[in-house]
């Protein structure tokens, strides 16, 4: 890789996972980007999977995911955090943005308390939804919706 081949991330604010609920922190400067969030019902959450930002992560190329434990799986073919570069993305239904204070409340999210966020994005259907999905038959077990509640972590 050259070195004009890197790029460089700055967090935008962090995921807080509470007793009373979930929501992102917005840094300040960042806080004008939230005006109109709340006229969307769903917002897409990138984040950073920090925990797994290090050398074994990045370089784990396949694995046996714990939904498929009987499946060898390349990591571009699972959600998983360990890969090359740790972002990792969670639609989630907004439930209250106060732009003022930079909060953002979801229903739900599958990352830790104090995970970097690295970009917000509006949900739009027409360009976020695929019509005829689909999923391997390893995996018929699984919901057709994510719930937008109580997954907890």
């Amino acid at each position: 890789m050259n070195e004009s081949d890197t790029y460089r991330i700055h967090p935008i604010g962090y995921i807080r996972r509470t007793d009373q609920g979930n929501q992102l922190e917005i840094m300040e400067a960042y806080q004008p980007a939230l005006k109109q969030l709340e006229h969307f019902s769903h917002v897409m959450v990138f984040w950073w999977a920090d925990k797994h930002d290090n050398e074994k992560s990045r370089t784990t190329l396949q694995t046996q995911p714990p939904y498929a434990a009987d499946k060898l799986c390349g990591v571009f073919a699972t959600r998983a955090e360990y890969r090359p570069n740790p972002i990792a993305m969670t639609t989630c239904k907004l439930l209250e943005v106060d732009e003022a204070n930079g909060i953002v409340k979801v229903a739900e999210i599958d990352a830790f308390d104090g995970t970097p966020l690295i970009d917000l994005k509006a949900y739009f259907p027409v360009c976020d939804r695929v019509k005829d999905a689909h999923i391997p038959g390893w995996l018929s077990d699984w919901s057709e919706w994510m719930p937008e509640e109580g997954l907890g972590l």
